[in-house]
């Protein structure tokens, strides 16, 4: 391995060449580095600030806009926000004693390289952050981002990664209860994988990351460390791939999801009985990652022996133990006197545990490797001292002729059967089409506690079997939106999220998000970017709604394609009980349909001027109504309580159509509605936010109509549901619902079995 490069080597060897630029360093963060050390750093060091520092990391181009989340404060509907952003989840008061935590992260290039084990560590990597805050890990979501369906590329990365998502969620035993499964070009070669996970605690039960008290021990336990995942989420995530790219297979992490199954027991018995002062879960960055941020959020420094760590590959440079991202490992802050029973506990559930440090006077990271000083460092110049960049940015002079291109011009239908057809094709499209062989894959049901799962609007958890409290969860965004304006985009991806949780009948109370954006050095992208995070702030000061954590993933793109701007929102929300529940599909004959809220003339990034007119993308997305949505989750919250709503279905992609296609085929019962007054395309197709389907009893009609006007919430009858098989638009066509389900069932069924 040749001559260690210790701390005193590196002092003697200041001209000594380094490989910082292949390790993603830009030449004045490797100076910065040399001005915060006073000498050049060791290889140790270089392996660790290089990881640290990476974007994936350091947030290094966008923490100077997401501060602005710091000005939403720490107040939910239902109570307080008891940890936020800068946690590694966030965790919201619901009620009694329960909390829950819940954040969503991005695996996505990890997923390119090498499908399976980027998706399926993705998972692994966000359950543990909900474990490490306490939590039982309860549940999981996927929104997944491909290429074109037909693409080959598609049919390459897509298979694995469900496949890798399931796997490994199936093993832990944690249901998947929602995400989404969304196609379009800009993805080809960069497929987003991002990874929800919701855990629920106790308050007592709350544990957050910091190394306190000199001489309390630091205990590495779960897997041994070896070569694989060697620079991978933390460089990966910091570089851009060609469509065909190269094979990067070793930086990305292989799981052991049974391994994982043991931690998260053996973490939970752990906690029980209180012998945990602080604990970090090991993921981008791994030992790096977890040393510095530990010992940076405590009183003091921590010294580490990298010899004590247990190896799967004993050839590995200790750089490379430091860097490495192996997964299923956690890093424990344990008092002396409580060492003893940890390991104990540790080795009931088979579960390797050994000391490899102790909390220290001082402010010093200090390693050893063979009984010499690898790395000395101020953890916080490592952990939270990154460079800041504050990248130029600026609106693109492309965006006023794509939003002048309105899809409001666009030919319409001109025959009853042309928008038979048109209804057909947008239910058959590879957005809007049944995606049960992705999520047939996973677990919805184990642990017993899903009451709402794939394909409603949100998924549902049962929290406490006694009272019936539950949480909804939603994931959501429209990256087309988000091209023609990034601004109203996320905002209609968080207004989106909130009325599907809303829908259910839970009352939405906090956020997290996944920012996914392509190269930051590209000043379009950045505008993008900053105007996304202002949306959200905006957004989320109305609604009353705070910001809990997320991720950003940067670098999105193939060649010089960038993905759309792909701001995923996701929101929390508590139901008193969940027998409350509203579920989306029609589910009596004889029940009235009605409309809530007003239609607008909004075609414009819709997927019928997508699926009809060949992919266009132009015009302005329609401007949300934060109040109007309030007052809406509130009218949908209190009929839910009231047990008012037989059926509940926000409209969203592919508008009226869409929503009453799912609606009729989630039970096989019919429909017979006449449309409003106005243009036919108008009232199926338009995207108007702030709308929803419901379905409800003659005896609830009158209740349910009085709570709408109470509230300002427009409501039209438009029709009711039946037993005929059919969806009949009155006066203009009848469609089969077996004619639908083969044209809804068929894209992704097909394109998968090739």
């Amino acid at each position: 391995m040749g001559v260690v490069d210790t701390v005193a080597h590196a002092a003697e060897t200041p001209d000594l060449e380094q490989p910082w630029a292949a390790l993603g360093l830009r030449a004045n963060e490797y100076e910065k580095i040399h001005e915060i050390l006073g000498r050049r750093p060791t290889s140790c060091e270089l392996a660790m600030y290089s990881v640290m520092w990476s974007e994936h990391c350091s947030y290094k181009s966008s923490k100077v806009h997401l501060k602005k989340f710091g000005e939403l404060g720490r107040d939910t509907p239902r109570g307080k926000l008891l940890a936020g952003i800068g946690e590694q989840a966030g965790v919201v008061d619901i009620g009694g004693d329960w909390a829950v935590t819940f954040k969503i992260e991005s695996h996505n290039h990890p997923s390119y390289v090498e499908p399976y084990q980027g998706a399926a560590t993705g998972v692994g990597g966000i359950v543990r952050d909900i474990l490490a805050m306490g939590a039982r890990p309860i549940g999981v979501m996927d929104p997944l981002r491909f290429g074109p369906l037909d693409a080959p590329d598609t049919a390459r990365v897509l298979p694995g990664i469900v496949a890798g998502v399931g796997g490994y969620g199936n093993c832990l035993g944690l249901p998947n209860i929602g995400g989404e499964v969304v196609f379009d070009p800009s993805y080809y070669g960069n497929p987003l994988v991002n990874a929800l996970c919701v855990g629920v605690l106790k308050h007592d039960d709350l544990h957050l990351a910091f190394a306190r008290g000199t001489g309390n021990k630091v205990i590495l336990y779960g897997a041994a460390t070896g070569g694989d995942g060697i620079g991978g989420a933390s460089i990966l995530a910091s570089e851009t791939f060609e469509a065909d790219g190269p094979a990067k297979r070793p930086a990305v992490q292989v799981g052991d999801p049974f391994m994982e199954k043991l931690l998260i027991e053996c973490t939970l018995e752990l906690f029980a009985e209180n012998l945990i002062s602080g604990i970090q879960d090991l993921g981008a960055a791994g030992l790096s990652c977890a040393t510095s941020e530990l010992a940076s959020a405590g009183d003091g420094g921590m010294h580490v022996n990298l010899n004590t760590v247990p190896l799967r590959d004993h050839t590995l440079a200790p750089e490379e133990i430091l860097m490495s991202e192996s997964q299923e490992r956690m890093m424990a802050v344990v008092e002396p006197h409580h060492v003893e029973r940890f390991l104990e506990i540790c080795a009931k559930w088979d579960v390797l545990a050994t000391v490899v440090g102790e909390v220290t006077d001082g402010d010093r990271l200090i390693i050893e490797w063979n009984g010499e000083t690898v790395v000395d460092v101020d953890p916080v110049t490592v952990a939270h001292e990154g460079p800041t960049y504050e990248r130029p940015y600026a609106r693109p002079d492309w965006i006023d002729a794509l939003n002048a291109d309105t899809a409001n011009v666009l030919p319409r239908a001109t025959s009853d059967a042309a928008l038979a057809e048109q209804m057909l094709s947008l239910a058959g499209s590879p957005n809007l089409c049944d995606k049960s062989w992705v999520t047939d894959q996973y677990d919805r049901y184990v642990r017993g506690n899903s009451v709402l799962a794939q394909p409603e609007n949100g998924g549902m958890l049962r929290i406490d079997e006694e009272s019936g409290l539950g949480i909804a969860l939603a994931t959501d965004c429209n990256g087309r939106f988000a091209y023609l304006n990034p601004y109203l985009g996320a905002q209609l991806a968080l207004c989106e999220a909130y009325r599907n949780v809303a829908v259910t009948g839970a009352e939405p109370v906090a956020i997290t998000d996944c920012l996914n954006f392509g190269s930051p050095e590209d000043p379009s992208v950045m505008w993008q970017f900053a105007e996304a995070v202002i949306a959200l702030v905006d957004g989320c000061k109305a609604l009353g709604t705070p910001v809990t954590g997320g991720n950003v993933s940067f670098y999105n793109q193939t060649g010089e394609t960038n993905i759309l701007p792909t701001p995923v929102v996701g929101v929390l929300g508590v139901i008193d009980d969940v027998a409350d529940r509203t579920p989306m599909g029609f589910a009596h004959a004889g029940d009235a349909v009605l409309l809530l809220g007003a239609t607008g003339e909004h075609l414009s990034g819709s997927t019928w001027a997508d699926v009809i007119h060949d992919g266009h993308l132009g015009g302005m997305p329609p401007i949300p109504d934060f109040g109007h949505e309030q007052r809406l989750a509130t009218v949908l919250v209190a009929a839910a309580k009231a047990q008012l709503l037989s059926s509940a279905h926000d409209l969203a992609d592919g508008g009226l159509s869409q929503a009453l296609v799912e609606a009729c085929l989630r039970n096989d019962l019919g429909v017979a509605i006449t449309l409003p007054e106005g243009d036919p395309t108008v009232q199926l197709f338009s995207e108007t936010p702030g709308r929803v389907l419901v379905s409800l009893p003659a005896a609830t009609a009158g209740p349910f109509l009085r709570l709408c006007e109470q509230h300002g919430i427009t409501s039209e009858r438009i029709g009711e549901v039946t037993e005929l098989g059919e969806l009949e638009v009155v006066g203009r066509f009848t469609l089969g619902l077996d004619e639908l389900r083969t044209r809804w069932s068929a894209p992704l069924r097909d394109a998968m079995a090739h």
